[in-house]
């Protein structure tokens, strides 16, 4: 089930946002995420958070600054069993226009969002990290 976030779900929602970035980023020191961990927190308790919940547990969960995806997020364990396509279904309903970045390195990231119908539209670097990013970007009317 896809539910609003509650500021109860901090906990559960930044350990997979620590543990779903190490895991995905092997090519960015753990450092770098753990430095930016109390910064996160701070803006999801801004942000549009949508979680998928199963059984009670927290097992995946989407965030939105307006029109930019900050990120998708699921558990280790939880993975390719749809959770994410879901979790983007339900911001494509709510967002008709939006964008995000993701590292070139991420391919199982980059391919997910190719096959989801979000497109290429540049290439960049990302200054805290000095690696290459992807901006990409979903319009419904293009589809």
């Amino acid at each position: 089930m896809i539910r609003k976030f509650e500021r109860s779900d901090t906990e559960r929602v930044m350990q997979i946002w620590l543990t779903g970035n190490e895991d995905a980023h092997p090519f960015i020191p753990k450092a770098y995420w753990r430095f930016n961990f109390s910064a996160v927190q701070e803006q999801i308790l801004q942000a549009e958070v949508f979680v998928y919940e199963k059984d009670g547990e927290i097992q995946g969960f989407v965030g939105m600054m307006g029109d930019y995806l900050a990120g998708i997020f699921v558990d280790k364990k939880y993975r390719s069993m749809g959770i994410g396509k879901g979790l983007l279904a339900c911001v494509k309903k709510n967002h008709p226009m939006f964008s995000l970045h993701v590292y070139q390195k991420n391919r199982r990231a980059v391919d997910f969002y190719l096959r989801e119908g979000l497109f290429i539209v540049s290439k960049g670097i990302d200054e805290d990290t000095a690696e290459t990013d992807y901006t990409m970007v979903w319009n419904q009317k293009e589809v």
